[in-house]
């Protein structure tokens, strides 16, 4: 099984996260790849689409291969395999990790703050989950929040990354789980990168759509 883009499996994803049932949920994609499986999501359930800001921290050299991750605001830090870094190198790469971070942040959201999570029924989305520490640190970050529920989505994942995920969500969708896992990219068609043009495209029209919230 593999989706043709980002924007089909959005859709599919979409009506797993529907049978949830959720009371007014607010839609969160992570950028950058998240965010047009977001904004399916958002558009089945009628719901409030945003951003939240988590990124990856790539072993050196080796830079697709996740050490750690960090989210927005400064509450989700994650560290894994550490020890293949000296321990020195680490906090350069968390600062580096940081300021990408504060620029995506004011680039997608403009100096407007994170809608109000407190009680509130909160999925978050990404386009697929390998290691899965981005999508980690964000739940962190977002469990302070205190919403009533938090759901993770993704149309893709590794199975043994899904049931480790279960420890930070409430419940987490997928629509797919194949043994043989490899990588998110080889279960799409086309898995062009999203641009950051795209994401500040897609977000303007899911605000404009709906009276300045998503749709």
């Amino acid at each position: 099984m593999r989706f043709v883009d980002r924007a089909q499996a959005g859709r599919q994803l979409a009506r797993r996260v529907a049978a949830l049932d959720l009371n007014t949920p607010v839609v969160l994609g992570l950028p950058r790849g998240g965010v047009p499986v977001a904004a399916e999501v958002a558009a089945r359930l009628h719901a409030r689409l945003d951003v939240f800001v988590a990124r990856k921290v790539g072993m050196p050299g080796h830079e697709e291969f996740g050490i750690g991750a960090v989210a927005e605001e400064g509450d989700g830090i994650v560290g894994r395999h550490l020890g293949d870094v000296p321990a020195d190198v680490w906090p350069g790469l968390v600062e580096a990790a940081r300021a990408e971070i504060d620029r995506r942040v004011e680039l997608y959201r403009g100096g407007r703050s994170l809608p109000d999570l407190r009680g509130a029924d909160v999925v978050v989305v990404d386009d697929g989950l390998a290691t899965g520490v981005t999508a980690e640190a964000a739940l962190r970050a977002l469990r302070r929040h205190q919403p009533r529920r938090l759901v993770l989505a993704v149309p893709v994942c590794a199975p043994d990354t899904a049931q480790r995920m279960t420890e930070f969500a409430d419940d987490v969708i997928c629509v797919h789980r194949p043994s043989r896992f490899a990588a998110v990219g080889l279960w799409y068609r086309d898995f062009t990168q999203t641009t950051d043009d795209e994401v500040v495209d897609i977000l303007a029209a899911a605000r404009a759509g709906s009276g300045g919230f998503a749709r």
